[in-house]
């Protein structure tokens, strides 16, 4: 059986959203957001194994939020100057090949089960799979003499997490000297050589930056039944 194996880089900090709290540790109905991560994960598989990267700082917050779920296969380690050596990092946990491998965002915490099966599923077929939206605003590419010229936005996607691979793709791959190109998992791949697949993503599947980004959070979950609001975390 295939593994599976959810590597959550969780190193943000509250610098765009005005705060000192680390975005991971910011609330939505009370919890924070990198429980709605886990908890989509474990909605998704129950048999998957996490892997939760952060600053060795805030270590211990991280095991305080894992402790409301019952799964035996949460993991930790620390963060790397880059995201690159954040994954990195977190990869090095992996004790087997025959795995299928996600990398996600901590702060993206409005994933859907529903979308890591479908990265998963078509991991496994097809070997990668890096879930993409569709640009809705208009495009323009700026030169370096500062002219724009308008880009065919149908050609643009807008790239999420989580990005997924089968181990003996992604783990090679990791084994490259750093690049300051590396900007997703999807560029180290293809700067291996590899091949990577892109999938129907969410324009729900957010990424929290600012503030007004909770608010929509917030109403995403009310849309889907979720209006219950705890406070059992205090910090």
């Amino acid at each position: 059986m295939t593994k599976k194996i959810a590597v959550i880089v969780a190193g943000g900090s509250g610098q765009r959203m005005g705060v000192s709290t680390p975005k991971q540790f910011l609330k939505i109905h009370g919890k924070p957001l990198l429980w709605h991560t886990i908890k989509a994960f474990l909605d998704a598989f129950e048999d998957i194994h996490l892997i939760i990267v952060l600053p060795e700082t805030h270590l211990e917050t991280g095991k305080d939020i894992t402790k409301y779920f019952s799964s035996p296969n949460i993991h930790f380690t620390t963060g790397g100057i880059t995201r690159f050596h954040s994954v990195k990092n977190g990869l090095l946990l992996l004790d087997t090949t025959n795995s299928i491998v996600f990398v996600h965002d901590g702060v993206r915490c409005m994933v859907s089960p529903d979308l890591i099966k479908r990265c998963y599923n078509q991991a496994v077929e097809q070997g990668s799979a890096i879930p993409a939206v569709a640009a809705t605003d208009s495009i323009r590419i700026v030169s370096d003499n500062g002219v724009s010229e308008v880009a065919d936005r149908t050609l643009v996607k807008i790239i999420q997490t989580p990005q997924t691979f089968r181990a003996d793709i992604l783990l090679p791959a990791f084994e490259q000297e750093y690049n300051e190109a590396f900007t997703d998992e999807a560029t180290v791949v293809e700067a291996y050589g590899g091949k990577v697949l892109l999938i129907e993503g969410e324009y729900n599947n957010l990424k929290i930056t600012r503030p007004i980004d909770l608010l929509i959070a917030e109403k995403i979950l009310e849309e889907r039944g979720d209006t219950r609001k705890d406070s059992y975390f205090t910090f």
